[in-house]
């Protein structure tokens, strides 16, 4: 090896620090700008509440900081803060569950992006025994953040449960890839193109940046539906006053 390549080496492998150093103080940096603003946005007593229960799943190993982007973005649409508290609760209740069912299944830590996702499915309508089996006839060493999250829009688009699970399942024992798995969201009934190609793109985003969350504990996430009586645009009417038309109705169960 030249003089040149070896200094040239030198010079990448002390600026790497460096570089992971500032990587790593802008995600904290993020996730602390998230945290300001909900104490902003909540009142004290929620926001309490709220973060102790954020504290206890990120201290449990569960993906805490898509617990913290879901009440973001309820609190940016302005949902009632004690509906923001119960959604967050009730999804950690279910991230706990999902992650105890993952490592039944599998013998193995699930990555925060899985628990996420699998929580987002369960919150749709998928039970604990059907996530068991799901995980169970699924390959050991394919992460099933995006057969998940594919599941989950399935659900939004009115098929039932089973069915769901069963056109994932089929890609999953035919070694489909993550890519032509997502393809089932364009092809579900009812879904427009435009529908699909979102849902698709969120999945390929889910699977490619494992965010939320490479490992357990990390990264932020779809912040999934809102809670309980709480129409999907955070219960501003769709139009302006005065053109006659309604807004949204209410979906179901967060």
């Amino acid at each position: 090896m030249s003089f040149r390549m070896r200094s040239m080496m030198r010079v990448v492998m002390r600026a790497i620090p460096p570089l992971l150093w500032a990587v790593g103080a802008m995600a904290q940096a993020s996730d602390a700008d998230a945290s300001a603003r909900l104490r902003q946005m909540l009142p004290a007593d929620v926001a309490s509440r709220m973060f102790a229960v954020i504290g206890k799943a990120r201290a449990a190993g569960l993906p805490a900081d898509a617990l913290e982007n879901r009440a973001l973005k309820f609190a940016v649409k302005g949902v009632d803060p004690r509906a923001i508290e119960k959604s967050v609760t009730e999804q950690a209740e279910r991230m706990e569950r999902v992650r105890d069912a993952l490592q039944r299944a599998r013998a193995r830590k699930p990555a925060g992006d899985e628990i996420d996702a699998g929580a987002e499915a369960m919150r749709k309508g998928v039970d604990d025994v059907r996530v068991v089996a799901f995980a169970k006839d699924a390959p050991n060493d394919r992460s099933l953040a995006v057969p998940f999250y594919v599941i989950g829009s399935l659900l939004d688009r009115g098929l039932p449960s089973d069915s769901a699970l069963a056109r994932v399942e089929e890609r999953l024992r035919a070694h489909a890839s993550d890519r032509d798995i997502e393809k089932l969201a364009l092809d579900a009934p009812g879904t427009s193109r435009n529908e699909g190609a979102r849902g698709a793109e969120m999945g390929r985003a889910l699977g490619a940046t494992k965010r939320p969350g490479g490992a357990a504990g990390t990264g932020g996430g779809s912040a999934g539906g809102p809670p309980a009586g709480v129409p999907g645009n955070g219960g501003k009417p769709a139009t302006p006053p005065g053109l006659g038309k309604k807004p949204p109705a209410p979906p179901g169960k967060p």
